[in-house]
Parts: C-alpha cells; sequence; structure tokens
C-alpha cells in the first residue's frame, strides 16, 4: 500500500512525501522529475550505508544517472561543519556541478547534514530525502529545516532549503533498534498532542499492531504524521509563526539531550519535555489530571523513559536560555490548550518551569 503527500508552500506545490515498501519505486518517482544525466551523490553514515547505500545506488543507476556514496561517521556528534567541510571536498573532488544533487540516506542526522551541505554547496543544490528512522520519516526530514550543531547549540547553524522529494521506505524500519523505533513515536505522539486528538487515540488503541511493525498499520502512522507536518510547513515554511507548535516538548527536551551528551535519542528527550510541558498545561487548568496521566502512560507504552538521573534544574534551565526558540530573551513555550490543540506561549515562567522539571528529575 503507498501513500502520497502533496507538500505546499503558501499554498503551491513544492515537493511529494513517497510512502510505500521498498526502494524500487524511486526509480520511477525520479523519471516523473526528469532528473536524468547528472550525477547523483548518496551521502549515508557508517551504520546505514552497509546495509542500504548499494541497493539503493543500483536502482538510481537505472535511472541514468551517475551515482556516488559518501559515507560519514555515524552519530549527533558527528553533525558539525567538520564533517559537512569532508562532504564539500568530495563533491569538489567528483567534480559536481549546480545541476548535480545530493540524495540523504540515513536517519535524521544526515538528512539535516546532507541537506545543509545542498543548501550552501555552489550557493545551493537540489536534494533528496531518503529517511531510514522513524523519526526521520515523520519529523526532520520534512519541510526544508536544515543545520548542524555548532559548539554545545543544537542546530544552531542552518538553512531552510526544500528537497525535491522524500521518498520513505518503511520496510527500513525493521532494522532498527526497539529503542530507536521507539524513540521516533516522541514526534508522533506530538502531533497527535498538538493537533489531531483522534490520531493520539488511534495510537493508544492499535498499539500491538505497531509495535509489531505491520505495514498497514505503521504505512497509516507515518502517513498521518506527515499530513500533520506538511499541513503545518504549508501555513508556516520559514518557522515565524504556527510551525513553533512542533516544537512541543523540545524546549526543555533539548536543553536535557544536550546536557545528556546525546546518551538519550532525540525523541526520549522530546518525550521528558512533552511530560513537562504538558504538567505546566495541567496545572494551568488547560487539561485534566486524566488527560496529564494519559499522556505519561502513551510515553510509558511506547517504551520511553519518564525521569532522567544525572542531572539537576539549574543546568537544564541555564541551557534551555541559548535556545534558539528564545525570543527577546523570553522563551517560545509550547503548551497544550486541550489534547489535539496546541499554543504558543510566551508567559511560562521559570518557576513553572522548575516545577515542571521536577516531574523528570
Amino acid at each position: 500500500m503507498n501513500r502520497r503527500v502533496d507538500v505546499k508552500k503558501n499554498g503551491e506545490h513544492c515537493y511529494d512525501i513517497v510512502i510505500g515498501q521498498g526502494f524500487d519505486r524511486i526509480k520511477e518517482e525520479l523519471e516523473a522529475l526528469d532528473i536524468k544525466g547528472i550525477k547523483l551523490c548518496i551521502v549515508t553514515d557508517s551504520n546505514v550505508g552497509p546495509i542500504y547505500a548499494a541497493q539503493l545506488k543500483e536502482i538510481l543507476e537505472q535511472t541514468g544517472n551517475s551515482v556516488y556514496v559518501f559515507t560519514i561517521p555515524a552519530g549527533e556528534a558527528n553533525k558539525n561543519l567538520d564533517v559537512v567541510e569532508t562532504v564539500y571536498t568530495y563533491l569538489i573532488e567528483q567534480h559536481f556541478e549546480r545541476r548535480d544533487m545530493i540524495v540523504a540516506l540515513g536517519g535524521g542526522v544526515v538528512g539535516d547534514l546532507a541537506g545543509f551541505t545542498a543548501a550552501t554547496y555552489l550557493r545551493g543544490i537540489d536534494f533528496i530525502q531518503v529517511p531510514t528512522s522513524l523519526l526521520a520519516q515523520v519529523d526532520s526530514s520534512i519541510g526544508g529545516k536544515t543545520g548542524v550543531d555548532f559548539s554545545k547549540y543544537k542546530n544552531m547553524v542552518g538553512a531552510f532549503h526544500m528537497p525535491r522529494l522524500v521518498y520513505i521506505n518503511i520496510d527500513t524500519l525493521s532494522t532498527l533498534s526497539t529503542r530507536l523505533f521507539n524513540s521516533g513515536f516522541g514526534e508522533i505522539i506530538k502531533h497527535g498532542l498538538i493537533k489531531n486528538r483522534e490520531y493520539f487515540d488511534y495510537l493508544d488503541t492499535n498499539y500491538e499492531h505497531i509495535k509489531a511493525l505491520e505495514p498497514e498499520y505503521i504505512t497509516e502512522v507515518v502517513y498521518e504524521s506527515c499530513l500533520i507536518k506538511a499541513d503545518v510547513v504549508d501555513r508556516d515554511p520559514t518557522e515565524k509563526g504556527e510551525r513553533a507548535l512542533l516544537n512541543f516538548g523540545h524546549t526543555l527536551g533539548h536543553a536535557v539531550e544536550k546536557l545528556m551528551n546525546f546518551s538519550l535519542y532525540h525523541g526520549e528527550c522530546v518525550g521528558l519535555g512533552m511530560i513537562c510541558a504538558s504538567y505546566i498545561s495541567n496545572e494551568r487548568g488547560y487539561i485534566t489530571d486524566e488527560e496529564y496521566t494519559a499522556i505519561r502512560n502513551m510515553l510509558k507504552k511506547y517504551g520511553f523513559p519518564t525521569r532522567v538521573e544525572g542531572l539537576d534544574i539549574f543546568s537544564i534551565l541555564e541551557v534551555s536560555k541559548s535556545d534558539k526558540k528564545m525570543e527577546n530573551g523570553v522563551v517560545k513555550f509550547i503548551l497544550l490548550k486541550q489534547l489535539g490543540e496546541a499554543v504558543i506561549d510566551k508567559t511560562v515562567t521559570y518557576d513553572e518551569m522548575t516545577q515542571a522539571l521536577k516531574e523528570i528529575l
């Protein structure tokens, strides 16, 4: 079963997200975009490359393009400008021109880094996203946000650069560890909480089918999350308004992620941040005690940590002050007005954050 999402930018078609099983269909997708007679560089990492790069390269070569593979070290610690320079050097040495393209094959780190490289090489070349992790499939590959970490600051250097295509092969999820697969549900649960209560309930009701990776249910989950994110991106392509709602759970989650030196996955940290944001929403009377408990229980059900050890409240708050979501010294916090409806709030105090952090420490 294949699904397709039409991603728009300011109401106009920008690119398609194609969701299905296997890599074979990417050949006809490139042909439909008239991508032929050029060089394609598959940028992948040391975890994903050995599994999928040769297979994807063979299929892409059937389109009549010359295909190269460049592998970067795996892990968030390698999402930096030094590694970007190695990709630049490879592209230059292989004589890549402005009409040539990058194909990002991997999780969020590869997608962000390869996308940023495409946005800046020769002042911008086209690229395609082929996300292989659940987190990348439902979040980071959609919307054109690219970037790398700078010093201790996450995603501080980046650019908005839309892909020509996002091609999602759900079969790649079968090679993920249970923990890494679960991590992707940080963003998926977030989508239900901020935009669609029925979707949140669907994730709860169909838990066993989803955890068993049944294709029908996985395709539906990825499709629904892509729809939600694509809809938000359409109305706010450069994150000046509504798109900030997608940062639910990220304000404190990013701080935890950095302080844990990325030993916790991004989705796990977002889950911890969602607990904090939901707690504040509950304390303000926006959501009920039962709804707050339901959110915590959902995260537990999908294998998320609901507490973290080794951190202190002061350090988390200090790191959050350097987050890129700060605006004129004020944190743009995302709260729930109700399950399925999020709002941007600039009045959350450090005392409220302090109390919320006690829920996870």
